[in-house]
């Protein structure tokens, strides 16, 4: 296809662009029309607000977008960090490359788009490499929402499903490994380059995967260390709304089913634009065990939803356009 584009002259490649881009951005329009006119959590999350004092509405929700820019601005720094390895990016590149993968994200299955509308702000000849380094952040992020989801979810099992002793000793158990497992797994990243190259229909792609055996212990820490920031931002986004629009829920509890949430959120395959429908779901039936507020549970998590993918997706659609796609260098 690349091969091809090359024959394009230069105004066939001005034209493609601009299709290209129109056809992104009005994907990521109509996708995020559809669903948010037809949310019905957001409805009840602006029925939720009519009865909260408004200084205090403006508040949380200033805390919450606040949060969201921060969580992104964390993700930023962390995809110029292990993209430093294939090429060294501007800041402002950083931020393009993230929010046009959000956009990419939201209507492409369990995010897959997000690798391609991020990467393609590298050189051509980086692209391939960069999905790879950034999949280690993806992985990051991955190992601690599997971490503490399964042991939450062995809490969860203990306290409140009637299961005998044993039957709790061994779901503890199997949680401890598992979420031990993950961490063996990040911090051992380069065993993937080594099983991609026993595979001889692989070779073609074992170059790419090679700068996994470039990331050490202490990168990969650092790595995690910011995913750790992001992972607390998501979480405290949570806490914060339930905190004022839902008082009086056992803190402990309410962390854990949060962790608990995130964990089959990330588990069950799913469009961006289409996760509000598992999270409402997921969360209307766990914390249906702590309060008989289950919709105003679901409102919040819908609201969240919005603020944390929605509006980057809008923001990524405008950077979306400072992409030339068939052409030979970056934008």
């Amino acid at each position: 296809m690349c091969f091809y584009f090359e024959y394009l002259t230069k105004q066939q490649k001005k034209y493609l662009n601009l299709f290209i881009k129109l056809l992104i951005v009005g994907l990521a329009c109509w996708f995020i029309f559809t669903k948010v006119s037809n949310q019905k959590n957001l409805v009840e999350f602006q029925t939720l607000l009519q009865s909260t004092p408004a200084w205090t509405v403006r508040l949380t929700l200033g805390v919450v977008v606040v949060m969201m820019l921060f969580n992104w601005a964390i993700e930023i720094v962390k995809w110029k960090f292990l993209s430093r390895k294939i090429e060294h990016i501007s800041w402002w590149t950083a931020v393009k490359s993230v929010f046009c993968g959000l956009t990419w994200a939201i209507f492409t299955p369990n995010r897959i788009g997000e690798y391609g509308g991020r990467v393609l702000l590298l050189q051509p000849q980086n692209r391939a490499t960069g999905a790879v380094a950034m999949g280690v952040g993806l992985f990051a992020q991955l190992v601690l929402t599997s971490f503490f989801g399964a042991l939450s979810i062995a809490w969860f099992v203990s306290t409140y499903l009637p299961t005998p002793t044993a039957v709790k000793f061994g779901i503890w158990l199997i949680g401890i490994i598992y979420a031990g497992t993950f961490l063996i797994l990040y911090f051992n990243v380069h065993w993937i380059d080594a099983i991609v190259g026993r595979f001889k229909f692989l070779q073609k792609i074992k170059p790419f995967f090679s700068i996994l055996e470039d990331f050490s212990v202490r990168e990969l820490c650092q790595v995690l260390l910011l995913s750790l920031a992001r992972f607390f931002i998501f979480t405290s986004q949570y806490i914060v709304l339930m905190f004022v629009f839902l008082p009086g829920m056992p803190f402990a509890a309410m962390v854990f089913m949060i962790f608990i949430l995130f964990f089959i959120q990330s588990a069950v395959p799913s469009l961006d634009i289409f996760d509000f429908s598992v999270r409402s779901f997921v969360a209307s039936n766990l914390y249906s065990y702590i309060t008989t507020q289950e919709i105003a549970v679901m409102a919040i998590v819908s609201c969240i939803w919005f603020v944390n993918l929605i509006l980057p997706a809008i923001v990524g659609s405008v950077f979306v356009f400072n992409v030339n796609y068939v052409n030979s260098h970056k934008s």
